[in-house]
Formats: structure tokens, sequence, C-alpha cells
């Protein structure tokens, strides 16, 4: 008896052993016939152009430590990256809204594949004046008067572009909400040509990302404050108080213009996609962003109160 036991159990261990065998045969066979995973292959993907200093680090760090994979990666305008969800060739946009249910639906009958997201940070539009300005505080109400041609002062805004862009929705949607842009509104090419036209013209007031001047251990970030002066915006909670989109006041969204940063994910297996966008969300790049001075979304950030002797 003692006998017939111990082959029934020799036998149920080769059994065991040739079943796993055979698994994970089975699925690297498998993964060898995918065209990319999250550690090989590679990808395209279209990202706001607000927020390319702090992606291009993201990617850096990704195919760093993932030496078999390529991020290819286009920067435009949030309008532009949103019409790639219908671009099969697009697999991951990142931009500042999720998907709607009709963009859901259009990309599931288009490209049969089912779209996720997720909001992984957020960042703030910085208001950005000429050294020489001694206009640096500024209200909501200020704000919008600058936007519709009211203010007391003739400044002008200046944008990443007059439309399509991520920075201008939020104004359109979030602060003018109804009211109109004055047709005096400039446009520039790019968040670095806003920060160059301001620096070179008394008289504008430049709307930015905050990921383009809110690291100081950035070089390129340092060499743009040097040309430029950031302005102070009314705090949502203590009026009369007047704060700039440092990272405490996004995260407690005590800043009064904080947008969320969403990658948006079209992929149907496992892929390099997948791999990416859950380094974002993951501890790593959690602290990437956290390093970059936005506020983490899916990590908690500690806030210490710090006393400054004068």
């Amino acid at each position: 008896m003692i006998l017939y036991r111990s082959m029934l159990n020799k036998f149920f261990y080769i059994l065991l052993v040739a079943l796993l065998t055979l698994s994970c045969k089975s699925y690297k066979e498998q993964q060898d016939k995918l065209p990319d995973t999250p550690y090989r292959g590679s990808i395209n993907i279209s990202v706001d152009e607000s927020f390319q200093p702090v992606v291009d680090e993201f990617i850096q760090v990704y195919e760093s430590n993932n030496p078999g994979t390529k991020i290819n990666v286009t920067y435009k305008p949030e309008a532009e990256c949103l019409k790639d969800l219908l671009n099969d060739s697009i697999r991951m946009v990142i931009v500042t809204r999720k998907y709607t249910e009709e963009e859901k639906d259009l990309i599931i009958d288009s490209l049969n594949v089912g779209p996720r997201s997720m909001t992984v940070a957020r960042d703030g539009i910085s208001l950005i004046v000429h050294p020489s300005s001694s206009d640096t505080l500024f209200t909501m109400k200020d704000v919008k008067e600058i936007l519709t041609g009211k203010f007391s002062k003739n400044l002008i805004p200046v944008f990443d572009g007059v439309k399509a862009t991520s920075t201008v929705r939020f104004i359109i949607d979030s602060v003018l909400r109804g009211d109109s842009l004055t047709p005096k509104a400039m446009a520039a090419r790019s968040s670095k040509e806003v920060i160059d036209f301001v620096s070179n013209n008394p008289g504008t007031v430049g709307f930015i990302g905050v990921s383009w001047i809110g690291n100081p251990e950035d070089k390129m970030q340092l060499s743009f404050l040097k040309k430029v002066t950031v302005a102070n915006i009314e705090s949502t909670d203590r009026p009369g108080s007047y704060v700039k989109a440092y990272q405490a006041n996004i995260y407690a969204k005590r800043y009064p213009m904080v947008r969320d940063l969403i990658y948006i994910l079209k992929e149907s297996y496992r892929g390099l996609g997948t791999g990416f966008a859950n380094f974002m969300s993951g501890e790593i790049g959690q602290i990437i962003f956290k390093r970059a001075y936005l506020a983490p979304a899916q990590k908690n950030l500690t806030i210490r109160p710090v006393r400054l002797n004068e």
C-alpha cells in the first residue's frame, strides 16, 4: 500500500511538472507572436506639447530600464492628439481630458478595441510676464479681464496656439465660461516660443503649463526663468493671499488653475503601451512626476510645513 502511494505521488509530481512546462512554453510562444510586449518592441504615441519636458524624461528612463523598447513620440496640440484616437498606428495619447462616450464608441467601432484611461498627475497653468512688468499679482477676476481685453492695463494674452491646445481649452472651459477671448490674443507655435515672445515683449502675459517652468532643478527651465517672471495668482482658500503653481499648491488645489494629465491607451493585449502606462502610474513613475514638480495622482504626496527663519 505504501509502495502504491509512493508511485502515485511520483506520477502526479511528473504530471504537474509536465503541465507547468507545457504551460510556460505555451505562454512564451504566445509572447513571441505578439508584435511587442512591455519589455520589447516599439510603439507610436501622441502627447500634448504642454507636457514635453516630463514625458521626455519618462521615455528616457523607461527605454533605459528596458533596452529592447522604443517609444516614438510626437508632440502636438491636444485636439490633434485626440484625433489620433482613431489612428490605428497610434497606441497611446497623453492629454488633459478623458475620452467621451462618443469617442469611446467610435474607437470600438473603428478599431475593435476598448480604450482605457487614467489620471496619472496634475499640473497648473502658469502666467508669465516680462521681467520689467510691475504686474505680478493677479486675482482670477484680473485673469478673466486680461483674457477678454477688459483689464485696466493693455496686457495681451499669449498662448501656445489660439485653438486646439489644452491650455486654450482649459481657459475657454474653466476660466472664460461663455465669455469670448479677446481678438488681441496672440499665438505662438509652442510653449517655448511663448516664453521667448513674452521675454522680448513687455505688455504681454503668457499662459503655459508649469511643466515648462516649474522645475528649479532643470537647467533648461532655469534658463527660461531668467527670461521671464512667473506671476502669483490669488489663492482659492485664502482671499488676499497669492500663490504660484508650486507642487504643494497644485496638489491641494490652492492654485486656481489646475488640470489633469491623463493617458488614453488603445491596446487589446499586454503590450508596450500597457507597460509604459503601468510605469507612469506605478511607484517609479509617480516619483518622476514628483521630482518634476507636478502633483502625482496615484500616490499620496506628503506635504510638510516648513518654518523659515527671517
